[in-house]
């Protein structure tokens, strides 16, 4: 038993570097004071963090980028909060069909979704554009959303809601002034998890870009150019924190609705 301890021990070590070693050799190019990513390092510079602020291409992906992660993570966090409420209060013919169907591209390849919409999107005589880079967006975030949501919106208790009821608030104020607050934190994890998916996301809209690329486009498209690698690093370095920070908040405000709902359910109060 303590040998296969210890080799399960070494076995998730080395798989851990194994899977985060060339995201934490970013910072260390990003840093290096040479043209070419190779070792040994030449030096400490941040000069490839000030090419970053000159370049007009990259601000205009960024800012594309920004603006369709926000709109998709509202609009998705817009549709798992209705999804995961009905799923949740509420019984109704074919729900569990219904739910394993939106859910389903959480397990599709995305690059089938990416083909799939372009076809359908240029079928209809639709061009490529910003929106439809948003719609598939939407359309693989919304999982994510209700997978976070429904958790929350499980973890409450009826009878809080019937007790509101009772003493003569519409179900409106009751959603408004019962259940949303309690299921707050949840759905601030879901609007930061559809950001950072959004955000990141390269596939859907290498598809579907048109003439406006995204920041993950972008970046695809420089990587074509050696003398682009070093600032590249730098740019990658910058989304990793990015992400890392945004990842930690929504798991943070998760666990924290789980507390919240939990001491509620239990008879107490934050």
């Amino acid at each position: 038993m303590k040998n296969q301890g210890r080799f399960l021990k070494w076995f998730m070590g080395l798989f851990l570097v194994f899977l985060y070693a060339p995201a934490f050799l970013l910072p260390v190019f990003a840093f290096n004071d040479s043209s070419i990513v190779s070792f040994p390092l030449k030096g400490f510079t941040t000069k490839w963090f000030s090419v970053l602020q000159s370049t007009e291409p990259l601000h205009i992906a960024a800012r594309n980028s920004v603006m369709i992660a926000v709109i998709t993570a509202v609009f998705s966090t817009l549709f798992g909060v209705l999804a995961a409420r009905a799923s949740s209060r509420f019984k109704f013919p074919g729900r569990r069909s219904i739910m394993g169907f939106i859910m389903l591209p959480m397990v599709l390849p995305e690059i089938i979704i990416g083909v799939s919409l372009l076809v359908v999107i240029i079928q209809l005589g639709f061009e490529l554009s910003l929106w439809s880079i948003i719609m598939g967006h939407i359309l693989i975030c919304t999982p994510f959303c209700i997978a976070i949501l429904s958790s929350a919106f499980m973890n409450l208790d009826q009878n809080l809601e019937e007790a509101s009821i009772d003493l003569g608030q519409t179900r409106w104020n009751t959603f408004r002034l019962v259940i949303l607050p309690l299921v707050m934190p949840g759905i601030v994890a879901s609007l930061l998890i559809a950001f950072t998916i959004s955000l990141d996301e390269f596939i859907i809209a290498f598809f579907l870009a048109g003439t406006e690329p995204t920041l993950p486009v972008y970046i695809w498209g420089q990587l074509r150019f050696p003398q682009k690698l070093p600032s590249l690093m730098a740019l990658g370095t910058i989304l990793l924190i990015v992400s890392i920070a945004l990842l930690l908040i929504a798991d943070y405000f998760r666990r924290r609705g789980i507390r919240k709902t939990g001491i509620e359910n239990s008879g107490g109060f934050l």
